[in-house]
């Protein structure tokens, strides 16, 4: 009696130790994009808040695995508006443009408000994870100039990409 007690202690043990192993696999896919820092920059009507983009992915179709860019409002407009255009999937929605928050008779500090832009921060951070989790979304060109080149090129040749 006494080996069989030990045998179920080791095939228990086993199993344990297969989990955890599993526990710390890589994930098969994985695709993380942040919005932080908020910086607003200029004066008076020239005034604009930008983000920082970062994403971490093992995404066969990005180029790179990790990527570091700032982005304003109107750079997540033109990402909207080129995925609606060239894509087949329905774009989310952008959170909206604040316009009571540009009414001149406010006393506060309006869309340079730090709440008004941490809440901003948050809603550009779920819609830009929803369109770069979208599998139709990742072939964009835009998308990846977007996430990852300095600078948006406005005149770049819209297409698919293809992973290699």
């Amino acid at each position: 009696p006494h080996s069989a007690m030990s045998s179920v202690a080791t095939q228990r043990l086993s199993t344990k130790r297969q989990t955890l192993d599993e526990a710390y696999a890589p994930p098969a896919n994985f695709l993380e994009i942040e919005v932080v820092n908020p910086i607003t920059h200029g004066v008076g009507k020239m005034r604009y808040t930008d983000y920082e983009i970062r994403m971490r992915t093992n995404l066969p179709v990005f180029k790179q695995k990790e990527s570091s860019v700032r982005r304003r409002y109107s750079d997540f407009e033109w990402l909207r508006g080129e995925l609606e255009r060239d894509s087949k999937i329905v774009v989310p929605a952008l959170p909206g443009k604040s316009l009571k928050r540009q009414l001149p008779f406010r006393s506060d500090d309006g869309i340079f408000e730090e709440e008004f832009i941490e809440n901003r921060r948050k809603q550009l951070e779920q819609f830009i994870n929803k369109v770069a989790g979208h599998p139709l979304a990742q072939n964009e060109r835009s998308l990846h100039i977007f996430i990852q080149e300095p600078t948006i090129d406005k005149n770049y040749v819209p297409g698919k990409i293809r992973s290699n």
